[in-house]
């Protein structure tokens, strides 16, 4: 993939859609492309939070370690961003994030993240409606598994 072709990437995803082409050109740069395997681990729980990772090409299972095991949380493929909220928040990972099948992604060094939203304030602006639209979608989705429980007579 050409350089020209990771900033149309970048510019695709709502957190970039806003910076001039030229920056991006210098974050996809900078950026380490890296290939994985299926069933290749890009981080796992509870790993230090150093990185986000853009899905350049292929798909990835987010997963979490509970008591019975692994949960699936999450399924992403091209075009999507995972490991942000480790490095905005500056926590161990949350979760396991493993290559589905074979998987390009665009690695982003927490320190280069920050660059870019300090060069970039609409960045910030991005992320913090990202961020609540997340977590927007997890509490309808608490709302819809309490229901549930309300319903079999569990809660």
């Amino acid at each position: 993939m050409s350089i020209n072709q990771e900033v149309e990437l970048l510019r695709r995803i709502p957190l970039f859609a806003k910076i001039d082409p030229a920056k991006l050109r210098l974050l996809a740069f900078a950026s380490e492309r890296i290939s994985y395997q299926a069933g290749d681990e890009l981080f796992h729980q509870g790993d230090p939070a150093d990185a986000a990772y853009i899905i350049m090409d292929g798909n990835v299972d987010v997963t979490v370690d509970i008591p019975s095991g692994r949960l699936t949380v999450a399924k992403l493929g091209r075009d999507e961003i995972v490991g942000d909220i480790g490095i905005i928040c500056d926590v161990p990972r949350t979760a396991t994030v493993t290559a589905d099948d074979p998987t390009v992604v665009l690695r982003i060094t927490k320190e280069l993240f920050f660059q870019m939203i300090n060069d970039f304030p609409a960045m910030g602006v991005e992320i913090m409606r990202v961020l609540a639209q997340r977590l927007e979608h997890t509490n309808a989705a608490l709302r819809s598994c309490r229901q549930k429980l309300d319903a079999a007579g569990l809660h």
